[in-house]
């Protein structure tokens, strides 16, 4: 479409898109989190062991995992518009008939579909920021998005519990998934890549495109296929940055209730502590996408930008470990909010890096593997978790203090790890990869 036929532009059209990007994931948070907020009340109703509890956890981490790999490249071909599309009715109408689920397998093969849908939300909207934004907004837009996911954890309680407590568990799985649909309608009628937009205007269009002509090294016509992309350093170190953290994340998501039970904490005077880690994780978003800008803005490289958010997440996670000591609730969530503020910088980068590295027909491929990479980790920790909280149950409010232990120090390996692979090497020379 020309510039000339274009309707009237929409002012920062890019931020506009930043913000259904988050609403999606809101969304898919809410839909994720049900589960774990009804799980205390569902353990007990049908009398399921931690292992039972992680096997629905591990079947929808299992096509969360394998979904991210497939729908990554699905997006690099088909486009961001058509593959969110697909995959926002696939996990809404898989959040909606959970509802209809007669016993522990029927709900996990729900549990599994609704991963599997919920996999492409983050390789469709890193894909759309390396569209839309230029690097040095790119890890605040990236902010923007990914916290949603603590947002919608914030929101989750408080719009499921009140459901649970009045209705029952079955529409409190399927309210929350009509939420996709509502929002599918927004999607369509804005999303447009920004060379094709009717609103944008002349002004950010130049803005978007003049920084993607900065890379003045040219690029190779050819398709990186998976076994290409799996050569270069710079693909592990982003696997590594997801799979190191990601579990951890999760492990708040999924089993910090159970955790807080464990301490001997009434789950309903427990609201605020598991309020205060997804609020602690959106301002580390925002807190990691703001300071990495200003810090290109002042002239540092982009990697030595990113790197420096890196480092502070992994050092940062390790104030999980002091709450083995105490069973008092304030110090729990606050340690708990410190923890997940630095993990969520962490991610934040973890999440930018493929487009900061990668050429766009790579973006959504690297981060699907990246994805990928961290749901088996998952999987693995959630066995684990599962297996160890049942062995130690003996020891009533120390019964998880290995697991914490270990999800405090593995994201500081992972910080090192990404500081020696993401790095710059030949392959940039090449016009490969960019250069950071």
């Amino acid at each position: 479409m020309s510039l000339g036929n274009r309707a009237r532009p929409i002012p920062s059209l890019r931020w506009w898109i930043g913000c259904i990007l988050f609403a999606s994931t809101v969304i898919n948070y809410i839909d994720r989190q049900t589960l774990s907020l009804l799980a205390p009340y569902l353990k007990v109703q049908n009398r399921w062991t931690n292992s039972d509890y992680a096997s629905i956890v591990i079947a929808f981490r299992l096509a969360y995992s394998l979904g991210q790999a497939v729908f990554g490249r699905l997006l690099d071909r088909v486009g961001t518009r058509r593959g969110m599309t697909i995959t926002v009715v696939w996990y809404s109408l898989a959040s909606m008939l959970t509802s209809l689920s007669q016993g522990l397998f029927s709900l996990t093969m729900f549990r599994f579909l609704l991963g599997a849908g919920e996999s492409a939300n983050w390789p469709a909207a890193i894909k759309a920021v390396s569209e839309w934004f230029p690097k040095k907004e790119r890890a605040l837009a990236t902010a923007l998005f990914d916290s949603g996911s603590s947002i919608g954890g914030a929101i989750a309680p408080f719009l499921i519990l009140p459901i649970y407590f009045r209705w029952g568990w079955r529409p409190a799985f399927m309210i929350p998934g009509l939420l996709g649909f509502l929002w599918l309608i927004v999607w369509r009628w804005l999303y447009q890549r920004p060379e094709m937009h009717a609103r944008i205007s002349r002004s950010e269009l130049q803005y978007i495109v003049a920084d993607k002509s900065e890379d003045t090294i040219p690029k190779k016509t050819v398709t990186l296929r998976w076994f290409d992309l799996l050569r270069f350093p710079q693909t592990w170190g982003i696997i590594v940055s997801r799979l190191f953290t990601d579990p951890v994340w999760f492990f708040v998501t999924d089993w910090f209730p159970i955790y807080l039970v464990a301490k001997g904490i009434e789950l309903k005077s427990g609201l605020i502590a598991i309020w205060i880690p997804f609020i602690s994780a959106d301002l580390g978003n925002f807190l990691g996408g703001v300071l990495s800008g200003y810090l290109i803005k002042r002239g540092w490289p982009v990697g030595a930008a990113r790197k420096a958010l890196v480092v502070f997440g992994g050092v940062g996670v390790t104030t999980l470990i002091p709450t083995i000591f105490t069973n008092n609730l304030y110090l729990i969530a606050g340690l708990f909010g410190l923890a997940s503020l630095a993990y969520s910088a962490f991610s934040t980068m973890a999440n930018v890096l493929p487009a900061d590295v990668f050429r766009d027909d790579s973006v959504a491929s690297i981060s699907g593997l990246s994805g990928s990479a961290a749901g088996v980790g998952t999987i693995l920790a959630f066995l684990l978790v599962g297996h160890l909280s049942d062995v130690r149950q003996s020891m009533g409010s120390h019964s998880f203090d290995p697991i914490i232990v270990v999800a405090g120090a593995v994201p500081f390996v992972g910080m090192i790890l990404v500081l020696v692979l993401v790095r710059n090497t030949k392959a940039m020379n090449e016009g490969l990869i960019k250069r950071i």
